[in-house]
């Protein structure tokens, strides 16, 4: 089989959408001057990170009829990612305006066509024919999205496709809290890989974590079905729990450019090690030096990253 024809490393679902990032550090909309245009999105941010660590990744995702839509597409295929079902749909591309913080930015979502995923029997073979299968709290807020991920990820699970969820839960896309803890159980009860960040677990479950009790946090999450938890923790690191082992991973101290997507940036590296079957300590590892690496840099990263 040659390597065009052998199955993805990784294909991700939900949201690829333009940020528009101010270029300096504010308080709210009304003290931010600039923006820049950035193409975003959690699972587009973690299947382009994976190919720039070598791996093969694809995208599920609805874009717009329009000029952003075609600009997105583009840029996807040019990092190398398969982008055979990015599809462009009547709705609008949609739009994150993200306000840079140093700790947790803010941000006002114009959403259109990142939910209008709609998969056929096709689509879901072709998820289960790789061996990750990830998607998002934010791509799972919205029908007719989040049907069709739940269905391709029962498929690819029953096939044997390890799954992943980004919990990146956040009340004012999803505001029935109830409906997101059920959804977002369920597709951890398939046995997925599980990455929370603290503000993530504290907005889903109303319960606050820190250093203090991030194990037992942890613990909850993996008792839902996961078969692992990374709980990214902020200055304080990350605490990783499996059913055989857990620990924490501090953090060190680096010069903090743009705070977003450095959670993607993080599961990008820990992903990548996972796929090559490193030690859960390894993949935590080269999780932290890849979050680093993007802490260090507004905007994407390079084409290609190597991390030592």
């Amino acid at each position: 089989m040659s390597n065009s024809q052998a199955p993805l490393d990784l294909i991700a679902a939900g949201e690829l959408l333009i940020d528009l990032i101010s270029t300096e550090y504010a308080d709210d909309f009304r003290a931010a001057d600039q923006y820049r245009r950035i193409p975003g999105g959690s699972p587009a941010n973690l299947a382009s990170n994976l190919v720039r660590l070598g791996k093969r990744a694809g995208l599920v995702a609805g874009v717009g009829q329009d000029d952003a839509g075609s600009y997105l597409k583009e840029y996807a295929s040019e990092l190398g990612l398969d982008v055979s079902r990015i599809r462009a749909v009547t709705a609008p591309t949609t739009l994150i305006l993200v306000t840079k913080s140093k700790v947790v930015s803010n941000f006002e979502a114009y959403r259109g066509a990142d939910a209008e995923i709609q998969l056929s029997e096709a689509d879901c073979a072709w998820v289960s024919s790789c061996k990750i299968f990830h998607t998002t709290a934010f791509a799972l807020s919205r029908e007719p999205a989040r049907s069709s991920i739940m269905m391709a990820g029962k498929v690819a699970m029953l096939q044997g496709t390890q799954l992943s969820i980004d919990a990146n839960y956040a009340p004012k896309i999803w505001p029935d809290r109830s409906e997101a803890q059920g959804i977002i159980t369920e597709f951890l009860a398939m046995g997925a890989l599980a990455k929370f960040s603290e503000v993530d677990y504290e907005r889903l479950f109303e319960e606050p974590v820190d250093l203090k009790n991030s194990a037992t946090a942890a613990k909850r999450i993996l008792d839902l079905g996961a078969k692992l938890v990374c709980l990214t923790l902020g200055g304080d690191g990350v605490f990783v729990m499996s059913s055989e082992e857990s620990f924490l991973l501090p953090a060190r101290k680096v010069e903090v450019k743009d705070t977003t997507g450095a959670g993607d940036a993080f599961w990008s590296g820990f992903l990548s090690a996972y796929l090559d079957e490193l030690p859960l300590g390894k993949c935590a590892e080269r999780g932290r030096a890849m979050a680093e690496l993007k802490l260090g840099v507004f905007g994407p990263l390079p084409a290609r990253v190597s991390l030592g």
